[in-house]
């Protein structure tokens, strides 16, 4: 599309094709991958036919190469749940042969004399390999790849904006997405909003406001959020970057820098942004993988931090008055 002659209200229009990441077609509308598929079978039917020709009849050979020719095609350019027929077969034979019971703990080491391990019995959990080994206090997470950290970020709603404040928007968002050099991920989810405790912490506090009036529409408005809980499931949308550093980057917190420059390049967007902490990146990734399970209030500690009880308060001995 050429770009416009005068500067005008009227927003860019440019067609983007659907399947802009599909795999090129080489010939007959066949990919690479396809080719080499039905290439490999073809060399394989042509050896069977060359080595059995002279020992089984021709038409049984000719039917037993169709069915197999169509089964072939088939796995060439069938699709399932989004991907190639190979890939989806190939996955179910690894999900198949993975183990279904893990555990953080080490397995590996040796059985101690008194536990039976008899054939037949249930095999031990195999050991748990997270891609993730720790999160910093910063918020920066250590990945075999190298570090990363994580930005919240608001939405911004562009129907509501002008058409040249949709262009200066865009143009920002295209000026922070020229100006990455390693890998980002942006992950865009819906998360379920807790409004029974917002309720109950309205109901708590409604007794203290000053006025009876604010009182009263304190405690219908918790009413109304805990029925709008019971009827509906609330959701909320949660946009989180994921900006990476290279394992070999100068200096250390690397990743959480870039995660600042992050925050303050899409601050222009008139969006809210954060780098999360570890505490916030810990409760941000355990959210994504149960996200219908309540967050864990205070917090959770490493797996190597030793967990002591408060100490107790020494209470002075009162001096009897004589």
């Amino acid at each position: 599309m050429s770009p416009k002659s005068a500067l005008t209200d009227e927003p860019y229009r440019a067609r983007v094709p659907a399947d802009v990441d599909a795999p090129d077609k080489v010939l007959y509308g066949l990919t690479f991958r396809q080719l080499a598929i039905l290439a490999v079978a073809a060399v394989v039917f042509y050896g069977g036919w060359r080595s059995l020709h002279t020992l089984l009849p021709a038409a049984l050979l000719i039917g037993a190469g169709v069915v197999l020719g169509g089964l072939v095609f088939g796995l060439a350019v069938g699709r399932r749940d989004g991907l190639p027929m190979d890939q989806w077969l190939l996955a179910s034979i690894r999900h198949q042969r993975a183990p279904k019971a893990l555990s953080t703990t080490d397995t590996t080491s040796r059985l101690p004399d008194w536990v039976d391990a008899t054939a037949g019995r249930m095999p031990l959990p195999a050991p748990l390999r997270l891609p993730a080994t720790a999160i910093a206090d910063d918020g920066e997470i250590a990945l075999p790849a190298g570090p990363a950290a994580i930005v919240a970020a608001t939405t911004v709603n562009l129907a509501l904006r002008t058409p040249g404040e949709q262009q200066a928007l865009v143009d920002t968002f295209g000026r922070w997405l020229n100006s990455l050099s390693t890998p980002t991920q942006v992950v865009v989810s819906a998360q379920p909003v807790d409004l029974a405790s917002h309720a109950t912490g309205l109901e708590a506090t409604a007794h203290r406001l000053p006025h009876p009036a604010l009182e009263a529409a304190c405690a219908d408005h918790a009413r109304f959020l805990d029925d709008l809980a019971h009827r509906r499931d609330p959701l909320r949308r949660q946009v989180l970057i994921v900006t990476r550093a290279h394992t070999g980057g100068r200096g250390g917190h690397a990743a959480r820098r870039r995660a600042d420059d992050t925050a303050r390049s899409l601050s222009g967007l008139g969006v809210t942004t954060r780098a999360l902490n570890g505490d916030a990146a810990t409760a941000a990734i355990a959210a994504c993988a149960d996200p219908y399970r309540p967050p864990r209030t205070g917090g959770l500690a490493a797996p190597d931090t030793v967990i002591t009880a408060p100490a107790a308060s020494r209470q002075k001995p009162r001096k009897e008055s004589s």
